[in-house]
This record gives structure tokens, sequence and C-alpha cells, in this order.
């Protein structure tokens, strides 16, 4: 198995959970990391919300004792309050600090967050170059293609990056203008590993160990960030390994293995978040879960009626006999 090293940390095989708001809370990193994630990236956190002490961040800063590689990932545009927060949480038990240069939703780029970063080189190097000498766990940088068909200067960036310090950079291969939709242009992530000489994590569009195997063979990639594929499938982290070593595709989940995932996953958002809100998060996870299988409409419309954990038990137990 190929370990990724990322500055002083080396992660025990180059297969990573990406960080998306509202799915990679703590109940689904400990279950990506169950399944062989090399690391798992955390939802993105305001630096100015852990600054004016925003009550929902302390949540989104939880990390679990058995979480291994865990990267926090924070977002904002202000250097001097971005190198500030990151001094004052160093001591939280992740790995890596990460920051957002690639969140395409309108709110954040309004406010010159996210990806609208694409747009300031000079303010990259500034943020990266803050960051690095406020802390001494690595800094890596998500960002995308570019902002628009205008502006493609994922390598211009890249370059910054590694310039300022920074110990890897992950490159969607989307600019923001695309959001999530069309097909990922792998190629600007074969010139970006080309341009630097920090670690190169590629992502977008891999949903299968075969993708993984074509994007690392076609851009020469470091490491392979999983994000939509890995919803309602923490499996795809065992696929991956398992290829990577035999050559061989595992069989998919069956019914049974399915439907303990989700009674599991149900148990530690009830743990961590409570009931309600608990089980009202599970619902989209059940969604995702469930996609393909037999009756899977009718199930997402019975989830969103569910309201306890003997409610979800008792639906899971009627469809999945």
């Amino acid at each position: 198995m190929k370990e990724l090293k990322i500055g002083n940390v080396t992660l025990p095989n180059r297969y990573i959970l990406a960080p998306m708001a509202g799915v990679s809370d703590l109940p689904f990193r400990m279950l990506c990391q169950e399944q062989g994630a090399g690391l798992s990236c955390m939802e993105m956190v305001s630096a100015k919300a852990i600054l004016y002490k925003n009550r929902n961040t302390k949540e989104l800063l939880k990390i679990h004792p058995l979480e291994k590689y865990v990267s926090l990932q924070l977002f904002g545009s202000d250097a001097d309050i971005m190198s500030e927060i990151a001094k004052q949480i160093e001591d939280l038990p992740f790995s890596i600090l990460d920051v957002n240069m690639g969140c395409p939703v309108p709110k954040i780029v309004k406010n010159g967050e996210g990806s609208a970063l694409m747009k300031q080189p000079k303010l990259v190097e500034e943020i990266v170059t803050k960051l690095v000498k406020a802390i001494n766990k690595p800094v890596t940088i998500k960002i995308r293609k570019g902002f628009d068909d205008t502006c493609i200067n994922a390598v211009e960036i890249a370059k910054i990056i590694e310039a300022s310090g920074a110990a890897a950079v992950a490159v969607h291969g989307r600019t923001r203008e695309q959001y999530y939709s069309g097909k990922a242009d792998w190629d600007i992530i074969r010139q970006v590993k080309e341009a630097v000489s920090i670690p190169v994590i590629g992502n977008g569009d891999v949903d299968s160990p075969k993708k993984a195997e074509e994007l690392i063979a076609g851009t020469g990639c470091d490491g392979v960030m999983i994000g939509r594929a890995a919803q309602g499938n923490p499996w795809i982290f065992r696929e991956l390994i398992q290829y990577e070593e035999t050559g061989q595709m595992i069989e998919r989940p069956s019914l049974h293995e399915i439907k303990e995932m989700m009674l599991r996953h149900a148990r530690l958002q009830i743990e961590q978040k409570g009931v309600y809100l608990g089980i009202r998060e599970m619902r989209k996870h059940v969604a995702w879960y469930t996609t393909g299988l037999p009756n899977s409409a009718k199930m997402r419309d019975e989830i969103n009626r569910v309201e306890s954990m003997e409610e979800l038990e008792e639906l899971l137990k009627k469809r999945f006999l």
C-alpha cells in the first residue's frame, strides 16, 4: 500500500475523504476511516465564526479520539484572522490544517472566500504565508481548475501555494462556474502536478477503483480525493485499497451490510447530535445508502417521516427482510 507524506504527517494510504458541508461530519468520517480512508477532511469552518464564538462551530470542530488522521478545513479571506485562529485551535487533535479556496456556494463567494480567492493571487500568497508561519502542523490548500473559463489559473495558484510554504495542494478539476456539473478536467491536475514538487491530490469524478487508477496514471497525482462517490458508500475506501493491493474488485456490500451500516451511522448521529437532529440528518444519508436498491423511491418517501431510532429500525426491518 502506497503511503502519502504531507509535511511531517505520513498517511497510511493515498485515498482521502473530501470535506463536504453537511456530510463529512464526525459520524461519517469515523465510518469512512473504519473502511480504510487514509485521511478524512472535516466540514469547512469559518475562521470568523470561531473568532466570534459562533455556537454552531463548536459542533463542527469536534474530533473523536478514535479518528486517526483528520484534516481540519478553515475558510476565510482575512489572513490575520485566519492565522490567529489557526494558532488558537492548533492543539485540537487534527493532523493537517486545510484552507478552502474551492467552495462555489454564492454566499461564500460573495464574501470573497472559497473559490473567489482563485481571483486573488496576492491574497492567496498572504494567507498561506501567514498560516504556515503561525502553526507547526502542515498546511494544505484545496483549489479548483479556476474561477470560470476566462480564469483558468490552477497552475499559477498552485505555484504560489508551494512557494508560500504549503505542504500539499488538492485540485478539483472544475471551475467555480461549473459547480459539480459536467466532466472534471483531469488534465489540469496533470499540469499542476508537473508544475510543483509538493504532493498534489486529484479530485473530481472518481467513483470506483478503476477511475482512481486512471486518475493516478493520467495525471501522476499523489493522492485521490473522494467526495460524492462516498455519500452512502463508505465502502469505497476498502474497495480502493483492495484494488491497489490485489488488482481485484471486491464484492459490493450485501443488503444486510448496508442495513447494519445505516443503523450504526444513525446511532453515531444520535450519540453526537441527539435524536431530533441526528435522525433528521440521517434522512439524506439513508436516501444515499439505498440509491439503486429495489423500492428506493418509496424508501426515500418513508424515511422523511421517521422521527426516532425505533421508527428507523422498524422501517429498515420492513424494507431489508
